[in-house]
């Protein structure tokens, strides 16, 4: 992949004692050809690389030796010193493997030396007494065992001593481990070293060469005895959950090999093992030995872990092969299986259920291995139609959706087995791929996969598995759309990888199959019209997230699979690229075609980009597509031209070129995924510059020597490399010039962060590297400004960028030569840093870091150094300057820090006004945390960090009681100079915390005293709107707010924790008391820790809380790795002590006990979270059990605060995603606090109880994804919720069957069961999968009639709840048999006794199951028809519910959307029937009840009767669907219509207008937009009359709104005409008539009004031509109109009726070569339209360019521009409408008075210059800006484009189009401008880009426009030539850009 730099190998030198380096001195000879001389020189070398070297030298050396056959003396003390040396390197030295790998190949007649000195040594080392050197023996055991046979011989021969020296290093580490209980890092490296122990006794067992023989079977010989004591070991790790889980699972594995290896006779092993699974182990029938060493295992009860671990070894260790173990390891198969299924609903802990599904997976693949030559019964106790694939199935389907992946993934595993276990257990005919899919079990399987919502991961996966199996034919001939169905999902991230997985499997699948069957190449087109035809469907038409999945996942892959497809698909797509090329929300063919190019080029499947350009694709096509409307189109190819699947492939100079237009029209992309791809495509581009220029230069070097015969020998090298370094330059030079004044957040972090990616890829050149290109040399003084002024910006990626970027330039660059210009600069960023604005302190802190790292700081500082200064001296290094220029800095800064605090404790009031104290420290945490951690000047650093820590504390105490008081956002401490010290103390005295327990649990009684406090207060303390006037240090009045106050003081507090939490960082981490390296004592570090624990406790504002959380959360990470004692165990003692707190309950506690008990829960979270989660997680664990304690409902009222403390911090702990899975055990537990709490009598009690219910559910559920609340990505089925939280089961059945005993009692009392709300809610998000088997305990029905009784509750929600709960637990083919005993249940018209309520709990859950069936798939299959209309049958038997004979208006509401529901059922005809509602008769019932209802007879009610807006609205929906019916049925025989339209339409409800206007707006767009499949239908042929006269007279806004769009929808010549007879107004009195509502009305209507009046306009411009004179007076005043309706300040629909009104009209008024306004009217809607293209949203921008896009294309001026008839983006249609416009001046002869109204826009005329001048002299009196901010538009990016056009309109025309006085007027207010800006710019201060920057930046665009129209002005006057006619700012080099629109060729 091109040149790159390689990694260098860190290897350590190996090194001997002195002993044995005198004695290869002693045996080396003179000449240094022996191996003493060797081994001498290799130990002298200091590189551990050249002893490598050397190393490889020996066995050559050697095997001279050995053919001279003299055995020299000294090889034997080599090979011993070699023997130490080996022994000696670490386990991750490279040395050792190479040293092992060359004695390997050592000659045969050295091999018994070697084996002999490696055994000394080895022996040497078991005899090893320490126990921290255990790990390196056995480590070196390891190694010897491990492809090293001269170790391997060496530990055979010592097998007694290794196996003894085992059996005491694991007893003394274990015993060791327990001594250190609590200390984690000693234990953590402990029992690590348990771990490789362990791990290598098993191998020793197992790769020792018949290890049986080996004195095995002599019962007293040591090596027998070290081996029982061993197997004792293990069986101790085994059952002791106090250890890592790791140890228990090698220990398991230990175990059973050790039995394996000891007990006789193997074939009764199978029978042992059953037995100690079974826990049946008869100890009279086992050998002592064994019952001694596994006691533990045989005779007591074990731990679910010990026996799954067990598990795992016997499947691990035995041999399964071809059925070895014959018929009981047959049993033992089937005993571990059971025994797993039995552990599987046991377990809870997310590590040990890991753990499950991988040994489950491993029984699977024993049980492969067993069944290739096994029994007939095993065979039937395994194939698919046995319980136990029915069980593996179903651990299957409750874990496929499981949040871990390695658990998904076994998943697929125990899957993949399972079809393969099945095809075991069949005959050999019908295991072939063919029978598999025939096969009954494989059938259904598939089927029950295929009817499962695509929203299921686990679908894809086993799908995928199934095609493996069984090919793609049969899921193809049950779901032939797959295809589709599959790309539709692709728009869902979480799904997409799973989803081209599937598809990938199924495409590759299909092909091999066609291709295996065909005759001829037709195969092809039927695999592209199933795969490839759905794909370009998606690629032209999808949304945006589908089709980037799709082009990112699946295009590369369908490419791989078949290459040849890509010419076929680029055949289609051209054809269809002229026929449409897209829109802003779709891409059309151009887009997918660039998509399709793109993705094979990056994949290789395009020889080389030339041919792309010559054949496949046009020039004028991609310039299209780099800027279309959509910016996908524009990603796409862009990344056509940059990617490449060689990152040496040359730049071509067209790409270069498209690069640079691309460039200069895309960077201000408001999208930040749209940036990231930019950029990271730019990079990759650069990249490929850089490599290929690589190759460049050495061709150069060779090319006098051969000529190559490819592309590259096209030009000489020197040419590419010169063109890569003008592209290179030319881009730079654009990125700089994007940085102007004004520029926007997005055009700046492109601009900056492309130039970040420059100066990364091309780095300085060192020593013979060549580049081709260097940034620096680019970059002169005004550019370097320019960088230095993005740190003014508010956004703070864009210091940062700025920043790295400036980090990033050679030190030559950046050269401060003036030192007053560095005061100033370091002046400037002290201001700053007390600035009121919170932003202004970050760009101080940058600015101080920027002076700090290159040493650019004045020289006035070294006086903070005096005492190091000479010390720094000599060695002058790059780090210790920064050191060294941090510390003079913080001194700075603290000295300045201490006097303000002073002063702060006088005067809050006046800090928060005048120097709000939190900037300085953000300046010195910001200095701290870009320092190295190895500091040099220690001594100096010392006194420093103690001051600091002092007047942090100090810091914290001025501003901590508004913090901690009770209502921290709306306090002023008032004070005075004259009175503060006592005012002072009497504020701080009032605002002390009231919410403390005591407060919390009685009422607060005012003393006597008090009323005097509180009156003589009320001059002091005002409420947050409340402000007060304070005279500053500079004696100036200014406001003061309670905003102030508290930002002043809750950043503070952020700052002093974020300083700590810095400081923390330098703790010291070696053992010793006081390290010299170390900066902080234990002490200190103690302090800090009561800091932050005080201010997490006591605080109440969460600003102030959450950052002190950050603080707090770096000091327990570092206490947890600190290696001091007594520091580790601090958060241990401080979390013991909350809990107690908390606990005992204390009235004085001052524990807040409001605001979610405010920084307490984040107190617990940090002392939790840091706790090393590889770790046991104790601290978590017995956290949880005591909060779950407290959580729950006690009988002492007084006790509720623990309890609202508990549930408060168990949200909290079940929000942190750190705790990640180790959280989950403890889901049900707390499920169940959330709902038993929730029916506490305390109000906090069941606050608390919701908030952490709801978190329980995002938990459970996962993220909210959609708008839906039931979403099925948000639910699961029951069988997976139950089997992961089983204790739930009981509890929720438990609780629901209480509620729905008691829910409706005789009695008649009120019970509102609060639990009821939230078990609904639960079981409402669960749903029945149709693979749910018969093998589970926990089935969903027993819910079910509880459920249905819940309906019957008196609370109308409740009964909604009930109804939407009980849709998931009934099947899909249970939903009839369901609703029919429902509708059974409802009473007959002839009973007396009913209650309303429970009819309608009743119907609502039968409407809520008619609903989910209509929204179901099997909707159209006939049975499930039949099975409806049987329902129909059911309903109507009940229909007296829907009349007035039920008096309920509620019911009758919802049994009449029951029968909507059921016409939208049963509205299709079966074969060869009419409608099931027709033969039922219906329609006639409906038509029925439409006219005996009170649409028809009027209401009689007089007043508001319960229910009534619901039953209009029921109502009117089945008339209008009657209606619909009898129009749809009118063609083969004519019926009584019930009800018309126009009856609906003069009801006086306006629910029933609403809905019938809307229905019929439904028509109206539909047949508007051509998507039904006839025109309207002949009712509404008539109706323009009714529509008119109902848009006159009708006042409810909504109803007019929707007439409005139904007349705007209309063709106005099918009604305007008609205007006069039906209301009697002209058609052009109707039309003001419009504008007036448009000028009058509200936001929606005011434009749907705006969008008819711009249609009626359009239609008269286009029919009425003898008119138009006589309609200018109306075109003028809806010109004023649409101006009013482009305001930034308005709403989104505003400004969009606007551009669609200019869309509309633009052939008329806009463009049309005859114009019909006035010049001035007409440049005032081209103005509207340039504001509309500027305008911050996306969708009004993109609607102005469709205006654009209409104005292009017009006959007169598709040839302005070059991209007439394309869509393209708003950036480049600015300029193009300018072009436009400019071309339509020179064709109306209109240049003269169009040009003065031209250059007023370019110097800004009518936008209030001198409001934003006076602007500038005023104090700014708002802590955050309150006004609307266009964050998008550019005004010099307008003004560039402007003056552009303008200067190429002038220089065209041969005459001067001005009069000398309109000269004169225009020059003289330019040069008014340009003389008062020049005296705003003397009144600013020097730095005043920092200090002042709103104002510099104002000033600085004006400036700019002034000068760009004195230039205009100076042309016209003949004062300039042609050729300066540049635009350029004072700090940047002239546009260079050749690609500008005038010289560009045609593209269309």
């Amino acid at each position: 992949m091109g040149v790159k730099k390689k990694k260098e190998m860190q290897v350590t030198a190996l090194t001997i004692c002195h002993q044995d380096l005198e004695t290869l001195r002693s045996l080396a000879d003179v000449e240094g050809k022996n191996l003493a001389s060797l081994l001498l020189h290799c130990v002298q070398l200091t590189d551990g690389v050249s002893q490598i070297h050397c190393v490889k030298q020996i066995v050559p050396l050697l095997e001279k030796a050995d053919k001279n056959g003299a055995c020299d003396p000294s090889i034997r003390s080599c090979l011993d010193i070699l023997a130490g040396i080996y022994l000696s390197l670490s386990l991750k030295n490279p040395l050792k493997k190479v040293l092992a790998s060359s004695l390997n190949g050592l000659p045969e007649f050295f091999l018994t030396e070697a084996v002999q000195s490696f055994t000394s040594r080895l022996q040497e080392e078991l005899s090893t007494t320490d126990v921290y050197s255990y790990r390196k023996v056995i480590d070196n055991i390891s190694c010897c065992m491990e492809n090293f046979d001269v170790g391997r011989a060496g530990v055979s021969n010592l097998l007694k001593n290794v196996l003894h020296f085992m059996q005491k290093s694991l007893t003394e580490i274990s015993e060791e481990n327990r001594k250190f209980a609590g200390n984690h890092i000693v234990q953590t490296q402990l029992m690590n070293d348990l771990s490789v122990g362990t791990r290598v006794s098993v191998m020793l067992v197992q790769k020792i060469q018949d290890f049986q023989t080996l004195h095995v079977r002599i019962s007293s010989s040591p090596t027998w005895l070290s081996m029982c004591g061993l197997l004792s070991i293990f069986t101790k790790f085994l059952i002791d959950d106090h250890l890592l889980q790791t140890i228990q699972s090698t220990s398991g594995l230990a175990v059973i090999l050790f039995i394996k290896a000891m007990f006789h006779p193997p074939e009764e092993i199978p029978d042992l093992i059953s037995s100690l699974l079974l826990r049946s182990v008869d100890c009279t029938s086992i050998p002592d030995w064994f019952l001694n060493c596994c006691r533990s295992l045989c005779c007591a009860d074990v731990s679910q872990s010990t026996l799954l671990f067990l598990c795992q070894g016997t499947l691990t260790m035995l041999d399964w092969q071809n059925g070895r173990m014959g018929p009981s390891g047959e049993a033992l198969l089937l005993n571990i299986v059971h025994v797993l299924f039995t552990l599987s609903s046991q377990i809870k802990e997310s590590t040990l259920e890991l753990f499950f599904s991988r040994i489950l997976a491993s029984w699977t693949n024993s049980a492969i291995h067993v069944l290739e030559s096994s029994s007939p019964s095993l065979k039937d106790s395994l194939n698919g139609n046995s319980s136990i694939v029915g069980k593996l199935l179903e651990y299957v389907y409750t874990h496929w959706e499981h949040p871990l992946d390695a658990l998904r993934h076994q998943t697929k595993i125990i899957f993949r087995n399972v079809l393969q276990i099945h095809q075991l257990t069949k005959e050999k005919s019908d295991s072939e791929a063919s029978g598999l899919a025939a096969d009954r079990f494989i059938c259904e399987l598939t089927e029950s996969l295929l009817r499962l919502e695509w929203h299921v991961k686990g679908k894809y996966m086993c799908l995928g598995c199934l095609v493996d199996y069984t090919g793609i034919g049969h899921i193809l001939a049950l779901a032939k759309t797959i295809p589709s169905q599959i790309l539709e999902v692709m728009g869902d991230q979480s799904l997409v990888p799973y989803a081209s997985d599937l598809l990938e499997t199924m495409f590759r699948s299909h092909k091999s199959h066609l291709k295996s069957q065909a005759v001829d190449s037709t195969w092809i087109d039927e695999w592209h019209e199933t795969w490839v035809s759905p794909l370009l469907f998606i690629l032209c038409e999808g949304n945006l997230d589908q089709k980037s999945y799709v082009i990112d996942y699946y295009l590369p892959k369908l490419l791989n699979c078949s290459p040849e497809s890509l010419s076929y698909m680029v055949k289609i797509l051209q054809s269809s690229a002229d026929a449409k090329s897209g829109s802003y929300n779709s891409t059309g063919a151009l887009g997918a075609l660039m998509a399709c190019l793109r993705a094979a080029r990056a994949h290789g499947h395009l020889r080389s980009a030339t041919d792309v350009w010559r054949n496949l694709v046009s020039s004028a096509r991609i310039k299209q597509g780099l800027i279309h409307q959509h910016c996908q189109v524009r990603i796409d190819t862009l990344g056509l031209l940059c990617e490449s699947n060689r990152s040496t492939e040359i730049v071509s100079t067209e790409e270069m070129q498209w690069i640079q237009f691309f460039i200069a029209y895309n960077l201000n992309s408001q999208s930040p995924g749209v940036r990231q791809q930019i950029c990271s495509l730019l990079k990759k581009l650069f990249c490929r510059i850089q490599e290929s220029s690589q190759v460049l230069y050495k061709l150069e070097q060779s090319r006098s020597k051969h000529e190559p015969e490819n592309e590259l020998s096209k030009q000489h090298p020197s040419v590419s490399l010169q063109q890569y370094k003008n592209f290179m330059s030319s881009i730079c030079n654009s990125l700089f010039e994007a940085l102007f004044p004004g520029s926007s957040y997005p055009t700046r972090f492109s601009a900056l962060t492309i130039l970040g990616s420059v100066a990364e890829v091309f780095p300085v050149p060192e020593g013979q590297v060549q580049t081709v290109y260097q940034l620096s040399h680019d970059i002169d003084v005004g550019r370097f400004q320019t960088l230095m002024e993005c740190f003014t910006s508010t956004f703070e990626e864009v210091k940062i960028l700025a920043f790295d970027l400036l980090m990033k330039l050679p030190k030559t660059v950046v050269q401060f030569q003036d030192s007053e210009k560095l005061q100033g600069l370091f002046q400037a960023a002290l201001e700053l840093s007390t600035s009121t604005k919170p932003y202004d302190c970050v760009t101080a802190s940058y600015l101080l870091n920027f002076l700090i790292w290159k040493n650019a700081l004045p020289s006035s500082l070294s006086a903070y150094l005096q005492t190091q200064q000479a010390a720094c001296g000599d060695g002058d290094t790059s780090a210790i300057v920064v050191e060294r220029n941090t510390l003079m800095v913080i001194k700075c800064l603290l000295e300045n820090l201490e006097e303000e605090i002073s002063q702060a404790e006088n005067s809050l009031l006046q800090a928060a006004a005048s120097f709000p104290l939190y900037g300085r420290a953000h300046c010195i945490t910001g200095a701290l945390q870009r320092l190295s951690l190895n500091l040099q000047l220690v001594s100096e650093w010392r006194p420093v960090v103690e001051k600091l820590l002092l007047v942090s504390y100090r810091l914290s105490a001025v501003v901590s009681p508004v913090i901690q008081s009770s209502s921290p956002e709306g306090l002023i401490p008032m004070d005075t100079d004259s009175e503060s010290a006592s005012r002072l103390q009497m504020i701080l005295s009032e605002i002390q915390p009231r919410d403390t327990n005591d407060y919390f649990n009685q009422a607060k009684i005012l003393k006597e005293r008090d009323r005097f406090d509180l009156e003589d207060l009320n001059a002091s303390v005002l409420d947050i709107g409340a402000s007060a006037e304070i005279k500053g240090k500079e004696r100036k009045t200014c406001d003061v707010t309670a905003q102030m106050v508290l930002v002043c003081c809750w950043r503070s507090m952020k700052e002093v924790a974020l300083l700590l939490g810095t400081l923390c960082q330098l703790l010291p981490m070696q053992s010793t008391p006081e390290p010299p390296s170390g900066l902080l004592t234990v002490e200190q570090v103690k302090e800090i820790g009561d800091y932050f624990k005080q201010h997490l406790l006591q605080s109440r504002h969460r600003g102030a809380f959450e950052l002190a959380y950050t603080g707090f959360v770096k000091l327990t990470e570092i206490l947890n790795r600190c290696p001091n004692v007594s520091l580790q165990k601090l958060p241990e003692h401080w979390l013991w002590n909350v809990l107690e707190e908390i606990k005992c309950s204390d009235p004085s506690s001052k524990l807040c006990a409001t605001r979610r008990s405010a920084g307490l829960p984040f107190y617990i979270q940090a002392l939790l979270a840091s706790e090393p989660k590889k770790g046991k997680m104790d601290l978590l664990k017995i956290t949880m059990k005591e909060l779950i304690s407290l959580a729950g409902p006690t009988d002492d009222s007084q006790s509720t605060v623990p309890q609202v403390h508990a549930l408060n911090i168990l949200r909290a702990l079940f929000r942190d995603t750190r705790l990640g899975e180790n959280i989950i055990p403890y889901v049900a537990d707390g499920a169940k606090a959330a709902i038993l709490g929730f029916t506490s009598p305390v109000w906090a009690v069941r606050n608390s109880s919701t908030l952490l219910f709801s978190t329980l559910i995002t938990r459970i559920f996962g993220v909210k994804r959609g708008k839906d609340e039931l979403s099925k990505k948000n639910r699961m089925t029951g069988s997976e919720f139950f089997s992961r939280f089983p204790e739930l089961y009981p509890f929720l059945l438990q609780q629901l069957e209480a509620v729905a005993n008691t829910v409706d009692s005789d009695a008649g009392e009120l019970n509102r069961h609060p639990s009821m709300f939230l078990l609904l809610l639960v079981l409402g998000r669960l749903y029945p999968s149709p693979m749910d088997g018969t093998y589970s305990t926990l089935s969903m029905a027993p819910f079910i009639p509880f459920i249905m009784r819940c309906g019957h509750s008196p609370v109308y929600r409740s009964r909604e709840m009930a109804a939407r709960a009980l849709v998931p637990f009934v099947m899909v083919d249970e939903i009839p048999n369901t609703i029919r005993t429902l509708l059974a249940k409802l009473p007959n018209s002839t009973d007396q006794c009913f209650r309303q309520n429970h009819i309608h709990g009743t119907l609502l859950q039968v409407f809520h199951l008619l609903q989910a069936s209509s929204d179901s798939k099997y909707r159209l299959n006939t049975y499930f028809q039949q099975e409806l209309a049987d329902v129909a049958v059911c309903t109507r038997a009940k229909l007296w519910l829907a009349e007035r004979q039920n008096p309920c208006l509620v019911t009758r509401a919802v049994y009449i959307d029951i029968l909507f529901l059921l016409t939208r059922c049963l509205d299709k005809p079966t074969k060869g029937n009419q409608p099931a509602l027709e033969h039922l008769g219906f329609w006639g019932d409906i038509r029925r009840i439409i006219s005996r209802s009170e649409l028809i007879t009027g209401f009689p009610y007089t007043f508001t009767v319960p229910g009534l807006p619901q039953y209009l609205q029921s109502l009117t929906k089945l008339a209008v669907a009657a209606v619909w019916a009898v129009e749809a049925q009118a063609g083969e025989q004519a019926r009584d219509i019930p009800i018309s339209f126009s009856q609906l339409l003069e009801s006086s409800f306006p629910e029933v207008r609403l809905l019938t206007l809307e229905a019929l707006l439904e028509r109206f767009s539909t047949a508007a937009s051509g998507l039904g499949e006839k025109g309207l239908p002949p009712l509404l042929w008539n109706m323009r009359g009714t529509f008119l006269m109902l848009a006159m007279k009708e006042n409810h806004p909504e109803c007019f709104c929707k007439i409005l769009k139904i007349l705007h929808r209309m063709d106005p010549s099918e009604w305007l005409p008609e205007t006069e007879h039906c209301i009697h107004l002209t058609p052009k009195e109707f039309l003001i008539w419009t504008m007036d509502i448009a000028s009058n009305e509200r936001s929606e209507i005011q434009s749907v009004a705006l969008r008819l009046a711009s249609k009626v306009i359009a239609h008269c411009m286009q029919t009425c031509e003898e008119t138009r004179d006589s309609m200018v007076p109306t075109l003028k005043q809806w010109v004023r109109l649409v101006a009013s309706s482009c305001g930034e300040h308005l709403p989104t629909e505003s400004r969009l009726a606007a551009a669609e009104a200019l869309t509309s009209t633009t052939p008329f008024l806009l463009t049309s070569p005859d114009p019909v306004l006035e010049l001035q009217d007409t440049l005032a809607l081209w103005r509207c339209v340039l504001t509309l293209l500027q305008s911050e949203e996306q969708a009004v921008r993109d609607a102005a360019t469709e205006t654009v896009a209409t104005a292009m294309s017009q006959e007169n001026t598709c040839q302005s521009t070059e991209f007439a008839f394309c869509q393209v983006d708003a950036s480049i249609a600015l300029t193009l409408a300018l072009a436009v416009l400019c071309d339509l001046l020179q064709q109306w002869d209109k240049l003269a008075p169009g040009l003065p109204v031209l250059l007023g826009w370019l110097l800004g005329e009518g936008e209030d210059f001198v409001v934003h001048v006076e602007s500038t002299h005023q104090v700014e009196d708002y802590l955050f800006e309150k006004a609307e901010i266009n964050f998008w538009a550019e005004t010099l990016t307008f003004v560039k484009y402007l003056y552009k056009h303008l200067s190429h309109l002038l220089s065209k025309s041969s005459w001067c189009p001005l009069s000398p006085e309109s000269l004169r007027h225009l020059h003289r207010t330019a040069s008014e401008q340009c003389h008062l800006l020049s005296q705003l710019f003397r009144e600013l201060p020097p730095t005043a880009e920092f200090l002042k920057t709103v104002e510099f930046t104002r000033l600085r665009i004006q400036e700019e426009r002034t000068l760009a129209c004195l230039r205009l002005l100076a042309f016209l006057e003949g004062k300039e030539r042609e050729d300066t006619l540049v635009i350029s700012a004072p700090d940047s080099v002239a546009e260079t850009n050749p690609f500008t629109l005038a010289r560009t060729e045609a593209a269309c």
